[in-house]
């Protein structure tokens, strides 16, 4: 049997916080090819060391190999980049104790996926890399500085994720945007390249909707604007606030819930209590209680402020999944492209508050139009972004390399 690894510093194994996609796409290939998941002994999510001795006890159809790492405090960090070093150092031993056929591989972090690459190229094992995020163009952001010093700073990450698109044999973006960043940005072509989605186990949304939706209690009458998802830099909460502030006299029956947490959680919340609004702060709740939130809201929002460089994310399949209508500021024109074309939400300017205002005003009166932009979102859930399906694709990259 081929022997596939699957190389991510970021996972959330079972019963862990965080993103699962990768121990879906073990489970997926692990029916097909002997499969090792190598990750780190630091959970990204939860900022703590795993227990090995559980992670070992766990029943998985594929292999779990931990690559220590000491970790660090915040996403944006200088102690992350020397954490994600050291990390990177002992995937490559684990790495080189098997013969792989393919190694899977996701991107950032670049250093991980340039140094993985190379030991690809010099072991002639085929490379796949999955572009999941743009580094350095997230922290580019968060730096605040000018281009010109951004681009001396952050010289070694354009410079790794070339050296890791250059050693691939193929990429998997998780949107078009991201596909075809190596060609487009690095001018590397001729490599196969396809898009799928980060996407979302859409039985497991349902199951999760089946056992929570009664135990959440929404009033008669009220009208939910829901966000879900980190509470950083790159999110504009402030605006839905300041949107819920100007919105409390007139339409008290509009309610704004905020589930999950994040460094500017605080921030976020002295914004709230400086003007009356009907703004919850639900916190970090599971994914499953989080579905059947999601189901029981009116609208959803994909809030982003303007400079934010992402795509197609995460939460996008859950939103989809839930069926209703979506309110979107992401700047990305792929995706704006896509809440048009098919038709299941509508965009408005990030950071403009009268603007929100006027589109929850909207999507509060326009029942018959959410009905079928909530029934849209679901059908493109099932069709786009569901992982037992979707998810194939990769498998059959996998297979034609080969």
């Amino acid at each position: 049997m081929k022997k596939v690894a699957i190389v991510t510093l970021a996972v959330a194994l079972e019963g862990e916080k965080g993103y699962s996609r990768f121990r879906f796409l073990a489970n997926l290939l692990s029916q097909y090819y002997e499969v090792d998941l190598i990750t780190s002994t630091f959970q990204h999510w939860e900022k703590k060391q795993r227990d090995i001795s559980t992670i070992s006890k766990m029943n998985t159809t594929f292999n779990i190999e931990l690559a220590y790492e000491p970790g660090y405090k915040k996403n944006v960090d200088i102690r992350r980049f020397f954490s994600h070093r050291i990390a990177v150092k002992n995937i490559i031993k684990i790495l080189e104790k098997k013969n792989y056929d393919l190694i899977y591989c996701i991107i950032p972090d670049n250093n991980m996926a340039a140094t993985v690459g190379r030991l690809a190229k010099k072991k002639k094992i085929k490379y796949i890399v999955d572009v999941e995020d743009l580094w350095p163009e997230a922290m580019e952001m968060v730096t605040k500085l000018p281009r010109g010093l951004n681009q001396i700073i952050f010289y070694s990450f354009r410079k790794d994720a070339k050296a890791a698109y250059e050693c691939a044999d193929a990429f998997v973006g998780t949107s078009d945007e991201y596909r075809d960043t190596p060609k487009k940005k690095y001018g590397i072509e001729g490599k196969k390249a396809i898009t799928v989605y980060v996407g979302c186990d859409l039985d497991d949304f349902d199951n999760g909707v089946e056992e929570f939706k009664n135990k959440i209690n929404k009033p008669d009458g009220e009208f939910w604007v829901t966000y879900a998802g980190n509470l950083g830099l790159s999110y504009d909460i402030p605006t839905l606030i300041r949107a819920a502030q100007d919105l409390y006299d007139k339409y008290p029956n509009i309610k704004i819930k905020i589930l999950g947490s994040g460094p500017l959680e605080e921030e976020f919340k002295n914004i709230a209590i400086a003007k009356s609004c009907n703004v919850e702060f639900v916190g970090y709740i599971p994914y499953r209680k989080m579905a059947a939130y999601l189901v029981k809201s009116d609208v959803l929002i994909n809030s982003f402020v303007k400079k934010a460089p992402q795509s197609i994310v995460t939460k996008i399949g859950d939103y989809l999944a839930a069926g209703k209508p979506m309110i979107n500021t992401l700047t990305s024109l792929e995706f704006r492209k896509k809440v048009e074309m098919d038709g299941f939400g509508i965009n408005v300017e990030a950071e403009n508050v009268n603007s929100l205002v006027d589109v929850i005003n909207r999507l509060h009166t326009e029942k018959e139009q959410n009905c079928l932009r909530g029934e849209r979102a679901r059908e493109v859930a099932e069709n786009q972004f569901d992982r037992k399906y979707s998810y194939q694709n990769i498998r059959k990259l996998i297979e034609q390399l080969l």
